[in-house]
């Protein structure tokens, strides 16, 4: 489990960055069963291959994986849909994104607020071409290069 701050994150999607340019972030709520908040608490899920879909006009988590706990005699189905809690507007503006410019919602990460309440951060993400991801990678591979250069040369 990563923390940073007050926050504590469960379940990070790094290949989000890299497969996608992030236009803008928000945070939603999610509505979770007992055994998935215990699964989630002991830092097990994924939402690696997990996206946001629209399902009657709510916005829906799909495809992300909580395992079952195993102490429990019924359990989570570990791939099920979970809806996301979001305000109207909100709601709308995603749609909106989604069906005019052709933009993905895709989850970065799911963590626990100070509150202790298990939040999901979206973003709003529109796909990189392999051009862009090579491109991507010379500009990181520069400024490494760059950075061990200029320290090099400080010493």
């Amino acid at each position: 489990m990563a923390l940073r701050g007050d926050e504590r994150f469960v379940a990070l999607n790094r290949r989000a960055r890299r497969d996608y340019f992030i236009e803008s972030t928000l945070e939603a709520g999610m509505m979770l069963t007992g055994t998935e908040v215990k699964m989630l608490r002991a830092g097990l899920g994924s939402i690696a291959e997990a996206y946001a879909a629209d399902r009657a006009g709510e916005l829906y988590l799909v495809n992300a994986h909580i395992p079952e706990y195993p102490a429990a005699r019924f359990n989570h189905a570990p791939r099920r849909q979970r809806k996301l809690l979001l305000h109207r507007r909100e709601i709308n503006r995603l749609l909106g994104a989604i069906k005019r410019e052709g933009i993905t919602v895709v989850p970065l990460s799911i963590y626990f607020n100070e509150r202790g309440r298990a939040k999901i951060e979206l973003g709003l993400a529109k796909g990189k071409r392999k051009s862009d991801k090579r491109e991507a990678e010379k500009q990181r591979d520069w400024q490494r290069s760059r950075a061990r250069i200029m320290r090099e040369r400080n010493n």
